[in-house]
């Protein structure tokens, strides 16, 4: 059984193909079209997805679509009804927006399938559906609370449930307005950055203010009530009115103007994002503390744009009374493709669960004799190495930046060892360097660090596993100063966990540059510059790597550089400083 996942409704469009219960591939949009958060029909993903499983068109038996733009209708339009002010923006959004969607799916069905009974048969599943089930069905639990959290898909915005084995019942809904993601969103806006793309440097500013400034305020703008339901005070906010200003005159008038981009952070607009980080964090653990008490299960299963806020995430694994957390690589709308694969397989079809999504690496892989044909066309100059791990490892004990591109690309919105810019954590000024002259982003953002799963304990306070980038924990105190540029201004980083049977090379590398220098942890953030996707194929690395400030690429098993030395001259220095100390 074929089955082909697409999110294309709303952003990060995204495909996957599940064959007989395993993802063989599932690739973002974005990734190939280079249009970062892209929001068109991802014809090239399903095309390269397709490439890599080695199928045709013609062997695809269901399609799933996580979206079912009639659900729920009846709500949204009596919202509309009784807010006439929403009737314009409801209308382009709701019928508009939905039809040029579909028109969008049904033109590329009909260019492949003559007709509709020709073709594969078509599921449109709930967006709420595709998120929580959807990642309940791939998690490696076979019990557990269920929790979305996201903007709005379809009017809900938190869906609350059980699972167990192939069974999923739905606890409880919140509608639109009362949403936590548009909530963050007008934060975000408040902070000068861009909503539905940039509430990830939101979550990275807020350690930088005192969210006890604005707490009480911002406390009483939203509630959980006893069913785990939101209810918000509208007054403070715009987002309700499906208005592009989030925010209302009373927010504005009571705590002052909003960061313009480009501005300087005001204090106000630091303490305001630690603030809305805080009640995020306390509201969600309401929540979760409920589901709890409902369900009982030792676990959690979180997606949804939300989820892929990791300091909430750490929250819930130190504060909730769930064992551990399981939010899918992709939690976002990116991973819906997945999600509505899944929920068609092993919701509606009934298949027994058998595949559990703990590799995030199902994108493309490039081999050597691929690479080398590019590094040739390009005329680069290049060398091919028996070992590139103890390669890069000299180069990040000297402080050298590098490109690290390796086997297949991850899904998701974080760089976890195949598509890297690495760096060695003990150097101080590592982290403004890199935001500097390499990301060139703004330099109060904090950098992630990968370790290698056995060095977990010595260096991070974290209990569990975290091998998607997505739980938050603090640095061991005695560990701060000694990784200091993957350490935040409130001792805390986004921890990358990494086993050696998942990506033996990442792992051997770590590990190298352990056994150099004594810490077997290395600072890793995506490949690419702010703006940009990260790089999907060898073009992409090269053109990033020659137009950033990255010292060395290694791409495969070749090495490109930029000094004068060559890398057997560096490893030379590398070992004569080994003996000398």
């Amino acid at each position: 059984m074929v089955i082909l996942g697409l999110n294309y409704y709303f952003h990060d469009s995204t495909a996957c193909l599940v064959v007989d219960g395993e993802l063989l591939a599932a690739i973002e949009e974005e990734r190939l079209n280079r249009d970062k958060h892209t929001r068109v029909f991802p014809m090239k993903a399903i095309d390269r997805c397709l490439q890599i499983a080695g199928l045709s068109y013609h062997d695809i038996d269901h399609i799933a679509v996580s979206i079912q733009p009639t659900h729920n209708l009846g709500k949204k339009s009596r919202y509309c009804l009784s807010n006439l002010r929403t009737f314009k923006p409801f209308v382009n959004h709701e019928f508009v927006h939905a039809y040029n969607k579909q028109k969008s799916f049904w033109n590329w069905f009909h260019y492949h399938w003559d007709k509709k009974s020709d073709g594969p048969e078509v599921h449109f599943i709930p967006h709420h559906f595709s998120h929580a089930p959807g990642s309940f069905y791939v998690s490696p639990y076979r019990e557990a609370a269920l929790l979305g959290i996201d903007g709005s898909g379809e009017w809900a915005t938190t869906w609350m449930g059980y699972g167990k084995d192939e069974d999923v019942s739905c606890l409880g809904e919140s509608f639109f307005p009362h949403s936590l993601g548009s909530f963050y969103e007008a934060v975000t806006q408040y902070c000068g950055f861009r909503t539905s793309y940039d509430e990830g440097k939101t979550m990275g500013l807020a350690p930088m203010g005192d969210p006890e400034v604005y707490r009480k305020e911002v406390e009483s703008m939203v509630k959980v009530d006893s069913n785990g339901q939101l209810h918000f005070d509208l007054s403070w906010f715009n987002f309700q009115n499906m208005h592009w200003r989030r925010l209302s005159d009373k927010f504005y008038k009571t705590f002052g103007p909003g960061r313009n981009h480009g501005e300087p952070f005001e204090d106000r607009h630091k303490n305001m994002a630690a603030a809305f980080q805080a009640v995020l964090e306390d509201r969600v653990l309401e929540i979760c503390d409920i589901l709890y008490e409902r369900t009982k299960a030792d676990y959690l299963v979180l997606s949804g744009g939300v989820a892929l806020n990791s300091v909430m995430n750490g929250r819930i694994v130190r504060d909730s009374k769930f064992k551990d957390v399981y939010v899918m690589p992709a939690a976002g709308d990116n991973g819906t493709a997945i999600g509505a694969a899944y929920y068609l397989y092993n919701g509606i079809l009934k298949q027994s669960r058998s595949y559990v999504h703990l590799d995030p690496y199902v994108g493309t892989s490039y081999t050597n004799n691929e690479i080398e044909r590019v590094l040739k066309g390009a005329k680069l100059r290049y060398e091919r190495l028996d070992d590139v791990c103890e390669a890069a490892s000299a180069l990040l004990e000297k402080g050298k930046i590098i490109g690290w591109f390796q086997g297949k690309m991850e899904i998701g919105p974080r760089a976890l060892g195949s598509r890297s810019i690495l760096a060695n954590p003990a150097f101080p000024q590592m982290k403004d360097k890199i935001n500097a002259e390499v990301k060139f982003r703004e330099a109060y953002r904090p950098f992630a660090p990968s370790a290698i799963i056995e060095a977990k304990d010595e260096f991070f306070d974290l209990e569990v596993e975290a091998p998607f980038m997505l739980k938050v924990c603090q640095v061991r105190p005695e560990k701060q100063a000694v990784i200091p540029a993957v350490t935040h201004v409130d001792g805390s980083a986004r921890l990358q966990t990494v086993r050696e049977e998942l990506h033996p090379r990442y792992y051997d590398l770590i590990k190298k540059l352990g056994e150099r220098t004594g810490v077997p942890v290395v600072l890793n953030t995506s490949f690419n510059i702010q703006g940009e996707p990260v790089v999907e194929s060898p073009q992409d690395a090269i053109r990033c790597f020659f137009s950033t400030g990255l010292d060395a690429l290694v791409i495969g098993d070749f090495l490109l550089h930029k000094g004068q030395k060559d890398i057997r001259d560096l490893m030379i220095d590398s070992e004569r400083t080994a003996v000398a100390g």
